[in-house]
């Protein structure tokens, strides 16, 4: 595919070159010349090395570790855009920091989301779009078009192919906050649903880990949002292994894969490792981890974006969100 709009530019900063490139080759766009480094002192600067006078521009950047140079490289890149007369800036940020701040549960607790929204919009952007926002009501903190696609689909198809689904199967919610997540995929694969609780308020608490719902026998599919130390995961793990679970499969859409991710998961019982390539994590990776891509996603949603057609067909399990 070769797109033909000269008035569209794609760029990609510094923290997912490969699926940029990916989104590049589905679309046809080529990716625009820019140059991004660090002086001695960590400021961050920005070269656009081609004009950007009155098109329409999209930025890939996922503000993963270090988010705060992903970030600011990002707004640096949009405030460089604006000055260069750009007719609309749009980014695309596979996975967005700062959206688990997004409220005060304690006192004095800022919503870090919200600001970094604000600062986003303020900088300049026209629109943005993102992947499995951590929280749905993070789409509202922005003062432009904001489109959160989502994930499950994607892991449907896979585990469709490799056999998974149907009645021997239950999909699982590692914590109660995320069973609107695993309902979504048990619906797409015609599968039971279970939840990982745990006794009291506080969720660290692991020790008390209970299961609603049975497993004895089955194959497993937890599903969450963000892999960071895979704590989550492991646990989770631990209770269905208890309650005899045949086989346990896990699948994210972020997988951060913090320092000693891999080491807990490897010694888990879980058989496979499933995520988007939302981020590049540098860390070490399970040895059972396994990548699909999101680039198709993506490329059909910024394609739809600037021809002004509806993105709504991407939405695939809203239904499900509040």
């Amino acid at each position: 595919m070769v797109y033909q709009d000269p008035k569209l530019l794609l760029f990609s900063l510094s923290s997912n070159r490969e699926l940029a490139e990916r989104v590049s080759q589905i679309t046809g766009v080529r990716l625009g010349k820019v140059t991004s480094k660090q002086f001695a002192d960590g400021e961050i600067y920005v070269d656009i090395e081609q004009s950007v006078r009155d098109h329409d521009v999209y930025i890939i950047q996922s503000t993963n570790f270090p988010v705060n140079d992903h970030l600011w490289e990002l707004l640096i890149m949009i405030d460089a855009c604006k000055r260069a007369s750009a007719h609309t800036v749009n980014i695309v940020i596979p996975y967005f920091g700062y959206a688990r701040q997004d409220r005060t549960a304690n006192p004095r607790e800022p919503i870090t989301a919200k600001l970094v929204a604000n600062m986003l919009v303020k900088a300049g952007i026209n629109r943005i779009l993102t992947l499995d926002l951590h929280a749905v009501q993070v789409q509202g903190f922005f003062d432009v078009p904001a489109d959160n696609l989502f994930t499950v689909p994607l892991f449907a198809d896979y585990y469709k192919e490799n056999g998974l689904g149907g009645n021997d199967t239950v999909i699982v919610a590692p914590k109660n906050s995320g069973i609107k997540r695993a309902r979504a995929l048990a619906e797409h694969l015609g599968s039971g649903l279970a939840i990982v609780d745990y006794n009291g308020e506080d969720e660290r608490n692991r020790e008390n880990g209970y299961l609603i719902g049975s497993v004895e026998g089955k194959k497993t599919i937890v599903i969450d949002d963000i892999l960071t130390t895979g704590a989550t995961f492991t646990n989770a793990a631990a209770v269905l292994t208890k309650n005899n679970a045949a086989e346990i499969y896990v699948c994210a859409s972020h997988g951060l894969f913090l320092p000693g991710a891999a080491e807990r998961l490897n010694a888990s019982p879980i058989k496979e490792v499933l995520v988007t390539d939302s981020v590049d994590s540098i860390n070490q990776k399970p040895d059972n981890v396994k990548f699909i891509t999101c680039s198709s996603l993506l490329a059909d949603a910024i394609i739809r974006i600037h021809e002004g057609r509806p993105v709504s067909p991407l939405f695939d399990y809203d239904k499900v969100q509040d």
